[in-house]
């Protein structure tokens, strides 16, 4: 039918329409005004607000109960008990000492051994397999327990507080964002304010730069408000914004209670903190790890938080079938003085990293304190695994190489004693400190069978709630604990139902009673199992049972693990093996750990490589494809959902126009100084640069002439041709204006990722730290304009697609 004919039908058919309406249809009711009376309506409409009878009652949004608590969380990453001045450590921390002089030091308080699972059940108060959070959220696997994202089960506890009437807000780290999701076109249904949470500032992966970190406002993503030359440093802005976000909302609300999660990235890697802070520490070190390691002990025992007879346990306690030789410590007597100087110096930074990020969180108590909120603000101040091993046994100016599978070198480290915790470093001390830090026990983070890996400092106060100030609490409790505890404290209860999917119930069990309790009286706690990349471990009624397996080694056979058996009510430090002896005692364990394993999605265990894992693909809202093509003005491309050139032939095409003669910037950049690579124009020229993992000089390639105004299709090509000893693609690079080869040579690429999270994909500049050294970040393109970038993955020539690109060029 044709729009006119249909036009006429259907004015026929209205015209139809209103004649029936007019022969059949009764005249509209009126009032005595005129006025039409909607007969469906059962009851008098009132049209005037004024005149209403109606009894209903308004929304009001709920409020909490009178009296609730403030509540601020700090949570600190890799700290070990043996490291903290209030356990009898060497860094000073009088912020938490003050704290602990005003509160309860909890003696036996353990976390998951690693960062996002201990960070999922601090957010639940279920077990992290129970959250699908295995390991971290970059491991994910698919499988229910390490699917690296909360499923419907679980609700937060922000989201509960926020429903009863307090204020949330987390600063800080997250690492509970799956790694695909942190990108600006995902779903950002994983991020913290649709986690319950009014507000989020912070970094949303693992670890960021601590000069130029990767920062996240609420749902978008934003640079760093100035630079460390302007005395920049990722603590002091998050203490900043703490108190900004404190300041807003009792302008506004003053009658709210607030939840504040405060989450610096103190003290996982890198260990960055300005010289003086460092300098605070000189010579505290020298006496090197196995001295700390038994001063340490000795001095937890005098302040009563080991019972006396406690034993030092062995640095190196895995046997050699099973130990993973990027854990091994060397013995501090063995090292050079050279060797002693750079370790002791690494060591002296982690300190002055973390005093300063405590001096920080004081900024934040003294601002409760001018205001009058600290006396009803409960303060829980821990933190989330064991020192971390990450370094390996030489140390690390690079963390990266770690997750690269790829050894360190004295020789290169040395290089930088003097910058270390400087932006040119992005460094980690040796696994002989994360021993110490972690003493009396045997291995750290990582490690879930021992309490190396799980216990962790835990210091709570409360001047209106809990009477004993500077008292120990030795009760066994766990991170699944500490929701409930505050349910407890506020009198809120976690939801049966939410959003219309039946939870899972809550994992852990309250330490309110503790508040009241003597130091020494029994724990409430009953059963707690463990387990993180492949070691497992269970608590049960004071005995424990270990798996002796190391993390990350690709062993498996798990089925053949031998497992230890030891009394931790009397032996703390797990340094006498009862399997023997007790081998009823020890079966029984066994069996509870798989019945826990069963009841919260533990199976299956998974102990491969972190390059293995970090390396493999996982399912994304976007399929991989051959060719990606970026444009200029987008915020950076997180590596999770960039173009993989990991271990593959590779090419780089660039469309641009030069229109100054002297243009220049950065065409396209992905990863920092420590890891990544570049195609720039400078001096006139092009250059690529390839920084394999921060190790100097730089892989550098020039051209050979100088560009003109003109339209340009620029790029580079890297032929794979092998592998290296250490995993690394060895291969040959080409470097093209047009499609002449300007510049070729020998080249090297990382077999893992640039970094564990940020230092995303650019087009037109390089964001925070700039990947080489030949310009300085952010590098913008000027003098001319980038058309789009492609990044091709798919083995064509790369003759075909400088012609495809050139084509594509001369069309605008």
């Amino acid at each position: 039918m044709k729009p006119k004919q249909l036009l006429l039908s259907l004015a026929c058919s209205l015209c139809v329409f209103m004649a029936n309406a007019s022969e059949e249809s009764p005249a509209p009711a009126v009032d005595d005004k005129g006025i039409p009376v909607n007969t469906g309506f059962q009851g008098t409409m009132e049209l005037d607000v004024r005149d209403s009878k109606a009894d209903w009652t308004p929304f009001t949004p709920k409020k909490a109960k009178e009296g609730s608590p403030n509540i601020l969380f700090v949570l600190y990453d890799d700290t070990g008990l043996g490291a903290w001045s209030p356990y009898g450590g060497r860094i000073n921390m009088p912020t938490l000492d003050r704290i602990a002089q005003n509160g309860l030091t909890y003696t036996q308080w353990h976390t998951t051994a690693l960062c996002s699972p201990t960070r999922s059940t601090l957010l639940t108060g279920r077990n992290h397999h129970l959250n699908g959070m295995a390991a971290i959220t970059e491991t994910a696997n698919g499988f229910p327990g390490a699917s690296g994202r909360f499923p419907d089960q679980v609700t937060t506890i922000a989201e509960v507080l926020r429903n009863n009437g307090y204020s949330t807000f987390w600063i800080g780290k997250n690492h509970n964002v799956p790694e695909q999701d942190v990108a600006p076109g995902a779903t950002r249904k994983e991020w913290p304010t649709q986690q319950g949470f009014d507000r989020f500032y912070g970094f949303l992966g693992g670890e960021t730069n601590n000069w130029y970190p990767d920062l996240v406002e609420d749902n978008r993503f934003i640079d760093a408000p100035y630079s460390p030359e302007e005395g920049y440093h990722l603590s002091k802005d998050l203490a900043d914004q703490a108190i900004k976000m404190l300041r807003n909302q009792n302008a506004t609300n003053p009658s709210k209670p607030w939840y504040l999660w405060f989450n610096p990235g103190a003290n996982h890697a890198p260990h960055h903190v300005a010289k003086e802070w460092s300098d605070k520490y000189k010579g505290k070190f020298d006496d090197g790890y196995d001295a700390y390691r038994e001063w340490v002990t000795q001095q937890m025992i005098k302040k009563g938080v080991l019972p006396e007879g406690t034993v030092n346990t062995a640095m190196n306690p895995m046997p050699k079938d099973q130990a993973n030789p990027a854990d091994h410590v060397r013995p501090w007597n063995t090292l050079s003085d050279d060797e002693k100087k750079l370790f002791a110096r690494m060591a002296e930074v982690y300190a002055g990293f973390s005093e300063y990020t405590d001096a920080q969180v004081g900024r934040i108590i003294d601002y409760l304190e001018e205001t009058k909120q600290l006396e009803n603000t409960i303060i829980i101040y821990a933190a989330d695994n064991g020192a971390s091993g990450e370094g390996t046994e030489n140390g690390s100016v690079n963390e990266n190489k770690f997750f690269n599978n790829y050894p360190d070198d004295i020789k290169e480290n040395l290089k930088y004693l003097d910058k270390l915790g400087l932006p040119d470093t992005y460094n980690h001390y040796p696994t002989g400190w994360a021993s110490a830090f972690s003493a009396p026990f045997k291995m750290f983070k990582r490690y879930a069978q021992f309490a190396g890996g799980t216990a962790d400092p835990l210091i709570i106060s409360w001047p209106k709630g809990i009477k004993a100030k500077g008292e120990l609490r030795h009760q066994y409790h766990h991170s699944v604990d500490i929701v409930p505890t505050i349910l407890e404290i506020t009198g809120t209860e976690m939801p049966k139902v939410n959003h219309g999917v039946e939870q899972y119930p809550l994992s852990g069990v309250s330490m309110v009673y503790t508040f009241d309790a003597k130091p020494d009286d029994p724990t409430q706690k009953k059963v707690q199992y463990y387990s993180m990349l492949g070691t497992r471990g269970i608590w049960k009624d004071g005995w424990k049972a270990s798996a002796i397996h190391s993390p990350l080694t690709g062993h498996g056979n798990f089925d053949q693990d031998e497992w230890e058996l030891y009394h931790v009510a009397v032996d703390r430090s797990e340094s006498k093996n009862l399997a023997k002896e007790n081998p009823e005692k020890l079966k029984e364990l066994i069996d509870t750990w798989f019945e826990e394993a069963k009841k919260n999605n533990v199976l299956p265990l998974d102990d491969r490589s972190a390059a293995e894992i970090l390396g493999i693909e996982r399912p994304s809202e976007e399929a991989p494809r051959d060719t990606y093509v970026y444009y200029p003005e987008t915020a950076p491309v997180p590596e999770g959902v960039a173009v993989n050139i990991r271990g593959r032939s590779y090419k780089i095409l660039a469309n641009v126009e030069i229109k100054d003669e002297n243009a220049s910037g950065v065409i396209f950049a992905h990863g920092s100084r420590f890891g990544g690579h570049t195609l720039f124009l400078k001096d006139k020229k092009l250059y690529y640069v390839y920084n394999f993992l921060g190790i100097q000089p730089e892989q550098v390639f020039e051209s050979s002439e100088e560009l003109k105004p003109g339209k340009y299709t620029l790029g580079m090509a890297f032929e794979k041709t092998g592998a290296g000893d250490n995993g690394e693609t060895l291969g040959k690079t080409q470097l093209y204006i047009n499609d002449k080869e300007v510049a070729s040579g020998e080249m090297k690429t990382q077999p893992a990722k640039f970094t564990l999270s940020g230092d995303g994909l650019c087009v037109g500049y390089d964001s925070g730290d700039a990947v080489s050294a030949l310009y300085q970040s952010p590098g913008e393109f000027k003098g001319g304009v980038i058309q789009a970038v492609g990044v091709s993955v798919s083995g064509q020539p790369y003759q075909n697609l400088e012609l495809e690109a050139k084509r594509m060029l001369m069309q605008h």
